[in-house]
């Protein structure tokens, strides 16, 4: 009668088995290590790199404890701080400019734990340390940004069909288009209203001028502000890879913020200036200077009269650095290629004076534009442009010696260090809108470990408070109900890691309270046990029938709990959610331990002997027991 069939015997082991191994690598804790990741197009991590990797270590007489490659970097798992940033140092001037070596944190498993997949879960920021912040998308900014895009298009567009106007800009958020003539404005409406649904035209007459306001539709501009939104998401996620850093939390929150948590990061402040940055690349045409007079662009009474307030009417003046000095220069307003057209950047030095550059790879339109503008271009000065939080800077204005190709080259550097941060920004996409941070927040390394303490008492405590009221209330039941209480708690941090699960404080909070969930189940299976007994059965009898009706209302229970889990995973956010999906899951372990891991414990004592005449759940009352005057 309380025997299980040997299947189930064989599923309970297996399951005890596994959880054990997977919630084995939580024990051991994490190490300092560092990460080489390559980024130089053409590169990858592969053997040689590793090997690389490990004679640079072993010539700075470092010794690591593990090295490996995992899809994008080579990782060496080093015994302490001191050694971890040591090694970054180390590695970083002996591989050069092609790779990027960045700290992070490896777990201490054994090499075994590691090969079958064992993983410990990842710790969130309120337990690792690291740092937060919330950033807010300028929405204004996007917009402005797409109808910039469409006064090009409305532009190229009438002039392709040879419509004559009289001029176009933008004013705010609409686009103004002057016409001459009533006839030309209708032509230049029809042909605007085809090829740009997105825009609301309206016609105005002032001042014997026609006129149409270009203006975005709702519906547009709801889209162009999500288009934002997640193109920054995604950028963001870019660079924070480029950062190495482990299992950063990026998520959307409300219409137009992005929270940022880097568990594990211990330079902040580049980390703060990486992911605020919006820097992008234009390439435009110089019109005029007063540099190099063997170049077809040379006119220095122009630049003189734009250095005195008189900027010819498409164009716009910067400076450029030059010989220690600045240099004025007339740029178009017309810009050829943009940043989008990239493909790939790296850091390099230029191998002729050794100048820190930045070598661009475009892609296949990209190229096709550039070819064509530079062949017809030979003798003239192009200016590439960096475009970094909003303010445009020219980096270099060389002469066009001949026609390029796919690739070239940006100097005007001060440092090494700027080419490898523009390339990383360059390699990872530009932000579509501004973004400022509104909020951030910075937990100590000792802090977490702080929380983690607590949390792991808290728990601690809580299960032992458990164990003891158990074990004096239900004897060897209690017991059985303690040890199926372990078991799910190993089944819970094993589930964890297996979905490499991130863990937060309010994430130990759900295990605190699945602990205490936990034990109702058991309590309603010993009570059940308890009224058989009361009924008269036989203590067999009454360990089948207390388990087999106790299901029903342990599921019913649990269920509606599991509702509200979901509910709060649906509906909730950030810690909430985290909250949730521990609940959850501890629900579901707790049915499977409570039910069948507690009752194999019940049959593996019990259900070997024949005949019993006491079972040991506590005092049990029958009715009629007491004495009678």
């Amino acid at each position: 009668m309380n025997r299980y069939p040997l299947w189930k015997n064989i599923l309970i082991v297996v399951a005890l088995v596994v959880g054990l191994l997977y919630t084995l690598p939580n024990f051991y804790g994490e190490a300092p290590a560092v990460q080489v990741s390559p980024i130089k197009h053409g590169l990858k991590a592969d053997a040689a790199l590793m090997g690389r990797v490990e004679e640079a270590l072993k010539q700075g007489n470092l010794v690591a404890d593990r090295i490996f490659i995992d899809p994008s970097s080579v990782k060496a798992r080093l015994r302490d701080t001191d050694a971890q940033i040591k090694a970054k140092d180390l590695l970083q001037a002996k591989l050069g400019e092609d790779y990027v070596v960045a700290l992070n944190l490896l777990s201490n498993s054994p090499n075994w734990l590691t090969a079958i997949g064992a993983l410990p879960m990842y710790l969130g920021l309120d337990l690792r340390g690291g740092v937060h912040f919330l950033l807010q998308v300028d929405m204004k900014a996007a917009l402005t940004k797409r109808l910039e895009s469409f006064v090009g298009d409305i532009r190229s567009a009438l002039r392709d069909k040879r419509i004559q106007y009289s001029g176009i800009n933008r004013d705010g958020q609409s686009i103004t288009v002057r016409f001459r003539d009533r006839e030309m404005r209708d032509k230049g409406q029809a042909e605007i209203g085809k090829i740009m649904p997105d825009l609301d035209l309206k016609t105005q007459d002032a001042g014997g001028e026609y006129l149409i306001v270009a203006a975005l539709k709702l519906d547009a501009k709801t889209q162009a502000e999500k288009f934002a939104l997640d193109q920054n998401i995604t950028t963001l996620r870019n660079r924070v890879n480029e950062l190495g850093v482990a299992e950063p939390i990026i998520q959307q929150q409300g219409s137009d913020r992005v929270v940022v948590q880097l568990p594990g990061v211990q330079d902040t402040a580049k980390a703060k200036d990486i992911l605020g940055r919006t820097a992008t690349l234009e390439v435009r045409m110089v019109d005029a200077h007063a540099g190099d007079a063997s170049s077809k662009n040379y006119d220095p009474q122009k630049i003189e009269l734009a250095i005195n307030g008189q900027v010819p009417f498409g164009t716009e003046l910067f400076y450029v650095q030059r010989d220690g000095g600045k240099e004025p220069l007339l740029l178009n307003k017309q810009v050829i290629i943009t940043g989008d057209r990239l493909t790939d950047s790296s850091p390099g030095f230029d191998q002729q004076d050794q100048r820190p550059i930045v070598s661009v790879t475009l892609d296949a339109q990209g190229a096709r534009i550039f070819t064509q503008v530079t062949r017809e271009s030979v003798k003239r000065r192009m200016a590439i442009l960096l475009i970094d939080r909003g303010k445009p800077e020219v980096l270099t204005a060389p002469v066009i010696q001949s026609e390029l190709g796919a690739r070239f080259q940006i100097s005007g550097f001060k440092s090494t260090e700027e080419t490898k941060d523009l390339s990383l920004l360059l390699r990872a996409g530009a932000l579509a809108a501004p973004m400022d941070i509104i909020e951030e927040r910075t937990v100590g390394p000792s802090l977490g470990a702080e929380n983690i303490r607590i949390g792991f008492n808290s728990a601690l405590y809580g299960f032992s408070a458990i164990m003891v009221f158990m074990i004096f209330y239900y004897a060897l039941f209690g017991v059985f109900s303690v040890i199926a209480l372990a078991a799910n708690v190993f089944f819970l941090v094993a589930l964890l890691s297996m979905l490499q699960a991130t863990l937060t404080l309010p994430g130990m909070a759900g295990i605190a309270l699945t602990i205490g969930m936990a034990i109702d189940a058991n309590v309603l299976i010993n009570e059940r046990i308890r009224e058989e007994l009361r009924n008269g059965n036989t203590p067999q009898a009454a360990i089948h029938t207390g388990y087999e009706r106790a299901w029903g209302t342990i599921l019913d229970s649990n269920i509606t709990t599991l509702i509200a889990g979901l509910a709060l995973f649906a509906f909730g956010s950030g810690p909430v959610k985290g909250f949730a999906v521990v609940l959850c899951l501890g629900i579901l372990t707790s049915i499977f331990s409570a039910v069948m891991f507690s009752r194999a414990i019940a049959n593996f004592y019990y259900g070997r002997q024949r005949k019993i005449d006491h079972i040991s759940i506590g005092q049990v009352w029958k009715p009629g027991a007491e004495k009678t005057e």
